[in-house]
């Protein structure tokens, strides 16, 4: 097992609740408490990446490269 930071991104929704989102991944969810969101997107990352590598086994061929890009500060603001 691999572990890997996301970012996501906690907004207050206007209905009440919260909405959270990952930067990285196509993943958001939703919930009534900060922690609960949390909890939410933490599992949606884990869902998610669960199907893709289901996906991806026995499909990648080639040589496998870790590339490291400093991303701009305004995508963290």
């Amino acid at each position: 097992m691999v572990t890997r930071r996301f970012t996501v991104v906690l907004e207050a929704a206007e209905e009440g609740g919260f909405v959270v989102k990952c930067l990285e991944l196509p993943v958001a969810t939703q919930g009534e408490t900060r922690e609960e969101a949390l909890k939410n997107i933490s599992e949606a990352i884990w869902g998610y990446l669960e199907v893709k590598a289901k996906l991806l086994h026995g499909k990648i061929r080639g040589e496998r490269v870790e590339v490291v890009v400093e991303a701009p500060s305004a995508l963290l603001a």
